[in-house]
């Protein structure tokens, strides 16, 4: 499990693609204190560490992951280019403060940039989402975005049911400089993970109906 707070941006360095993939990942993390085996959200996927190399003066440390066909098809993974910023964030540990909300890196969908508009010091995105995620999406509630807890500010339901769901989130200038967040542009595409509550909460209801 994780929270949504990223706690380093790291960049990725390699990516071998064989039908499969291993991913190689910079980091600022201190990697003699990461296992292998141990899981790590990548903008807001989890996956194993399989490898890693130790911080050096030269640079930064790394650890490599592989992602499944799978996953490279149903997430933002499969677009990934060399270079590229990746929103880290290692596993909750018992005491550990809770600051954003239970994540548990299993994307439900992407979804894509529809509009970024400054708003006083920070900026307000709308995203349009899958019609199997929008119901799960509610005013005030929350939601994972690229492993970025956040707070959904409104849903616009679509009166052409041909139109997808929008829904809007405000970003702060910390979380626009430590994440992600600062480069995405209308157009590009997240990945969306609904809170866990709410998936319960319609599947109790789902059972009653």
């Amino acid at each position: 499990m994780f929270t949504g707070i990223v706690t380093d941006l790291g960049r990725l360095r390699e990516i071998d693609r064989n039908g499969d993939a291993r991913l190689t990942i910079e980091t600022r993390f201190d990697t003699a204190q990461i296992d292998l085996g141990a899981s790590i959200a990548c903008s807001g996927v989890c996956l194993t560490v399989v490898d890693k190399g130790p911080v050096v003066e030269e640079g930064p440390g790394w650890f490599a992951v592989n992602a499944s066909t799978e996953t490279l098809s149903k997430t933002t993974l499969g677009s990934w280019q060399v270079g590229q910023g990746i929103n880290l964030e290692r596993a909750l540990q018992l005491g550990d403060e809770l600051g954003g909300h239970l994540v548990s890196g299993h994307v439900d969908g992407i979804a894509r940039c529809v509009g970024v508009v400054p708003e006083g010091e920070s900026h307000r995105f709308r995203f349009a989402v899958p019609n199997h995620v929008a119901p799960f999406v509610a005013s005030k509630g929350s939601v994972t975005l690229d492993g970025v807890s956040l707070t959904v500010n409104e849903v616009d339901d679509p009166t052409n049911p041909d139109e997808p769901t929008v829904f809007g989130v405000n970003i702060i200038p910390h979380t626009w400089e430590v994440t992600t967040f600062g480069s995405l542009k209308e157009g590009g595409w997240v990945n969306l993970e609904i809170d866990v509550l709410a998936r319960y909460v319609a599947r109790l209801l789902d059972k009653k109906a």
